[in-house]
Order: structure tokens, then C-alpha cells, then sequence
């Protein structure tokens, strides 16, 4: 990996984090889409996994006082048996794949409030959405929109709403760190480098760059109200969504 490309990605990590800080997941969509122009899935993935992870745990203890961790409890309960499922399968999906459900998952944003009756506030949904955030986080390396169908018809206020956001997704990013990291490890033999992973600095630089980013964010997000909030996230994704999908169909000679 050539340093150009290496300030690239790092550039594109202080601007997914900002974006991330303002509307809590359009920056995670975006920066899978960078990455994984540049590398295979599983380095992608666990690239996408560190960063966002800082992302989001910064984003977190920012929102503290907001987090709802029992929301956050029940959700890391319905986790368990997707993860199981996958790595039973050892699933690794191809870049086609990655970059297709990527650009599906905004779709999800433009379905009828009518036809929406899912509450995070309530346990049994909660469980369910720990069951499809990590299934997707696994394939597509983000889960944001799927994760803002569980939030549109909540009560919550769009701090608790972005705070809880964050630890959830903290957690997956952890999650796929480990389950894509650890067998991409064993198959270099533990060696010290990994190819076509950046060297350590990278992510040491990254970590100044994503806090100022997500700080920025937030207070960008202190500005807005929760009318333009939800507006403004479901046109951001959904174009990013259609560039998604054209490159997915590509990759996967559709087109």
C-alpha cells in the first residue's frame, strides 16, 4: 500500500467521522466504500472495524449521559446466534457482494413510516435488532440503516438516539475486527506484518484525525433539530446507496 493511498484513507477517516458524528452512520457507509476500493474484503473489514470502532467509542463517551445501555444489553443478546450461524459457515463475502448489499441497505431509510412498527425501546425488538445489525455488519461491514429502522418510531431524543447508535456499532466493529482479523492472522502464520494492511502508524495517526472529526460532528449535530436530522440522513445514504449498487453490479458482472 503506497503512503498516497495511505494519506487518502486517512484523510477519508477524519471526514466519515465528522459526517458519522452529525447524522450516526452515513460516515461508516462511506468509508467501507473507500477502503474496500483499495484492498480485499476481510483487510477492509478490519480496517473499517479499527477505525469506526475509535469512531464510535469517542462518539459514545462524547453522548455518555445518553446512552442507553438497556437498550445496548438486549441488543448484545440477539447478537449471539447470528454470529454463531456465520462462523459455522466461515462466511467471507466478495467485493461484489460487499459493495451490493452496501448500496441496498439505504433503501430500508425510504419504507413507509406505515409500515414500520419497530421500537429499540421495546426488549423484544431490541433482541431482534442484535440479530440483523450483526448478520450485516458481517457482510457489508456497516449496518446503519437497518440499525435507524429500530429508531425512526422511538420516543428517544436524537442524542440518545446517536449515543446509543454508537455503542452498538462500537461493539460490532469489535466483533468484526476479531472475526475477520484473527483467521486472516492464522493464515499468515502470526506473522509480525499482515499484507496488504497499513503499518501501525496509520492507525496511531488516525485516532487525532477521527476524534477531531467526530467532535466536530457533534457539535454540528448540537445545531440541528430532529425534523432536519432524520431528513438529512435518509437523502445522504441513499445516494451514496445508488453509486453502491452500480459498482456492486459491476464487480459482480451483472453489467
Amino acid at each position: 500500500m503506497t503512503i498516497k493511498i495511505i494519506v487518502f484513507i486517512l484523510l477519508s477517516a477524519l471526514i466519515t467521522a465528522t459526517i458519522s458524528g452529525i447524522f450516526g452512520m452515513a460516515g461508516g457507509l462511506i468509508f467501507m466504500g473507500v477502503i474496500a476500493s483499495f484492498m480485499g474484503v476481510a483487510e477492509a473489514m478490519v480496517i473499517h472495524g479499527a477505525v469506526q470502532s475509535i469512531s464510535n467509542s469517542y462518539r459514545a463517551y462524547l453522548l455518555k449521559n445518553h446512552v442507553r445501555w438497556d437498550v445496548f444489553f438486549k441488543i448484545c443478546i440477539g447478537s449471539i446466534p447470528t454470529l454463531a450461524v456465520l462462523l459455522l459457515f466461515s462466511f467471507v463475502p466478495s467485493k461484489g457482494v460487499l459493495f451490493l448489499v452496501l448500496g441496498l441497505l439505504p433503501i430500508l431509510l425510504w419504507l413507509p413510516l406505515s409500515w414500520i412498527s419497530l421500537d429499540v425501546q421495546k426488549p423484544h425488538h431490541a433482541i431482534f435488532l442484535g440479530f440483523c445489525v450483526t448478520g450485516l455488519n458481517l457482510v457489508a461491514g456497516v449496518a446503519g440503516p437497518a440499525l435507524d429502522m429500530f429508531f425512526i418510531k422511538t420516543k428517544m431524543p436524537r442524542h440518545e438516539i446517536v449515543a446509543t447508535k454508537a455503542i452498538v456499532m462500537f461493539a460490532s466493529h469489535l466483533m468484526k475486527i476479531f472475526y475477520f482479523g484473527i483467521p486472516m492472522l492464522m493464515a499468515a502464520n502470526l506473522s509480525a506484518q499482515v499484507p496488504n494492511l497499513p503499518p501501525l502508524w496509520f492507525f496511531a495517526a488516525s485516532i487525532p484525525l477521527i476524534m477531531l472529526g467526530t467532535f466536530t460532528g457533534t457539535r454540528i449535530l448540537n445545531r440541528m433539530s430532529n425534523v432536519g436530522f432524520r431528513s438529512y440522513t435518509k437523502y445522504l445514504v441513499s445516494m451514496i446507496g445508488v453509486v453502491y449498487i452500480f459498482k456492486g453490479v459491476t464487480l459482480l458482472g451483472w453489467v
